[in-house]
């Protein structure tokens, strides 16, 4: 009787995919087992620890499907003072499929991420962008080779290697979305090259992080001649995180030794097109810019913090204009997002959050200051697979040219996850 295959795919947006090491035992466990027992009709095996999960007889190919859905209601008040709803939003923010596995033997692997919410493709009109004029259903398509154990090498499309919170899932926050400091600033996603490179010495885990792509984000009509170069180094100095819990939020493992993680970044988009680079309106011409990222992480039984620092930089003035003198600017500025956490053994966390975005001086006129408090309250039913969330947040917009608040408001929020 052929033993049941299982096959532990560690997938996260981090773009992270399944070990060399276990893809191994896998190809000498089949071997052994066709080797017990020649008679048995070969059918496929498959697994459910993560998603539905299949790999074929003799091993050439593997697939792991998995989705996911996030429901939110959120209340924006009128003003910190009134606390009458001004506007609701009611949606389905998140509906996402995907697929993982290998193909011909381990060493070639893949990941693929559709979405398929209105509010989860981006969905561009003609003022915005020139870039994607459609709604864009694919986020991810990644092909990954592995030519040795710490060395992997990928080209497609999927997330740069930027600031943590980007880099997490979004089905892994603690708290409804990410930061304003994110959405000013990440670097999102983009097609190219990429190179994961990691160095263990005893406990210690260095990750070296590499990427040269388009510098237009994803599914991207037409590329000029700039492009963009990222780089990203970890250093987790007390060893890997439970679950690879460095690359969720939230103390959901509850760590029973304390770890640790320390990271940098640099991004350079050559000939930027976009406000943002990879995301954001037209640039009316284009412009070059540096984003430097910074960011911490500790965890220990329950316990967690995270911190990050970003900055974005032109070469000149960030501001263009057109013909008719109207003017579009590269988003540049300082953001510092800070979140502290509790996760208690009953799997209920209570979580808080700062985001500070300060635009540089030359863009007072465009871009508005932003400060943020939250709480959150989150239940882990399946981890972050299945969770409710409710929070709770004060919103101040201020414009630094006149001195003046744009928004003063608050906001409440309730979501539900639910995923495989």
């Amino acid at each position: 009787m052929i033993k049941k295959l299982t096959i532990a795919f560690l997938l996260t947006n981090s773009l992270q995919v399944v070990s060399q090491d276990s893809l191994s035992k896998i190809i000498k466990t089949e071997s052994e087992s066709k080797e017990k027992s020649h008679s048995s009709p070969k059918l496929p095996f498959y697994n459910f620890k993560s998603g539905l999960g299949f790999a074929t007889p003799d091993s050439s190919y593997s697939i792991n499907i998995r989705f996911r859905v996030q429901n939110r209601f959120l209340m924006n008040t009128v003003s910190d003072e009134d606390l009458s709803p001004a506007s609701w939003e009611a949606r389905v923010r998140r509906c996402r499929l995907s697929f993982t596995g290998h193909v011909y033997n381990p060493k070639w692997s893949y990941y693929i991420q559709l979405s398929f919410s209105r509010g989860d493709m981006d969905w561009s009109v003609t003022d915005v962008t020139t870039q994607n004029t459609s709604p864009n259903v694919v986020r991810d398509a990644m092909i990954f080779y592995k030519p040795i154990k710490n060395l992997q090498l990928a080209l497609g499309q999927g997330k740069l290697p930027g600031n943590r919170q980007r880099v997490n899932s979004s089905g892994a926050l603690q708290f409804y979305d990410r930061s304003p400091v994110n959405a000013n600033f990440t670097l999102d996603r983009d097609f190219g090259g990429f190179a994961n490179y990691t160095i263990h010495a005893g406990k210690f885990k260095t990750i070296l992080k590499t990427a040269i792509t388009s510098g237009e984000g994803r599914n991207s009509n037409s590329s000029n001649a700039g492009l963009a170069y990222t780089g990203r180094l970890e250093i987790l100095p007390l060893g890997d995180f439970t679950d690879g819990g460095d690359y969720f939020e939230g103390d959901v493992a509850r760590e029973e030794k304390l770890k640790l993680s320390f990271a940098g970044g640099y991004h350079f988009n050559d000939l930027a097109v976009r406000t943002q680079g990879q995301l954001g309106k037209d640039l009316y011409s284009s412009k070059s810019f540096h984003t430097y990222l910074a960011d911490f992480l500790l965890k220990y039984k329950g316990f967690a913090i995270t911190a990050e620092y970003i900055r974005r930089d032109t070469d000149g003035s960030p501001i263009t204009k057109n013909a008719s003198g109207s003017t579009r600017a590269v988003v540049t500025g300082d953001g510092v997002n800070t979140q502290i956490s509790y996760c208690f053994k009953s799997r209920w966390e209570l979580a808080a959050r700062h985001s500070l975005v300060t635009p540089h001086s030359d863009t007072y006129a465009l871009q508005h200051q932003i400060n943020q408090y939250g709480l959150g309250v989150t239940k882990y039913i399946m981890k972050h697979k299945v969770k409710t969330q409710f929070n709770v947040f004060y919103n101040n917009e201020r414009n630094l040219s006149t001195s003046t608040d744009v928004i003063t408001n608050m906001f409440a929020v309730f979501q539900i996850e639910l995923g495989i």
